[in-house]
């Protein structure tokens, strides 16, 4: 599964301590290079700021897609994360703000946010456990 993750789910995941349940959910989480920037500003937390400087295997920094003049409203980290999601096929869009979803839903993307990610981390969480317990059972 291919999924572009815009700078909010990021930030809100590191900071609390869930981002490691990206991986075993997508594997692979492109990260453009316009929102790993915006992730090292001096006004981002340092947990923040050191994740994104040393990220793990499933996390991949890519180059911007290029401009699309159609979303030139969207602050340079929505637009980067919206076009490379179009320019890769991705499966899924991670962003917050409620607009820039509508408008990345607009152009066919399936979109998810912070809470979303960690709702189907807690289910995916559950399905494993309650495979497992049956496994005992079957024993």
């Amino acid at each position: 599964m291919i999924v572009v993750a815009d700078a909010g789910p990021l930030h809100y995941l590191v900071l609390i301590g869930a981002v490691d349940a990206l991986g075993p959910l997508y594997a692979c989480v492109l990260v453009p290079q316009t929102v790993a920037g915006e992730l090292q500003e001096t006004n981002t937390p340092p947990a923040v700021r050191a994740w994104i400087t040393q990220p793990p295997v499933w996390c991949e920094i890519r180059p911007d897609a290029p401009f699309d003049p159609a979303l030139q409203f969207l602050d340079v980290g929505e637009h980067a994360a919206i076009t490379l999601a179009l320019s890769v096929g991705a499966d899924r869009l991670l962003i917050d703000e409620q607009a820039r979803r509508a408008e990345a839903e607009r152009r066919h993307l399936l979109v998810t946010g912070t809470l979303g990610v960690l709702a189907e981390a807690h289910f995916a969480r559950a399905r494993q456990q309650l495979s497992t317990r049956q496994g005992k059972v079957g024993s």
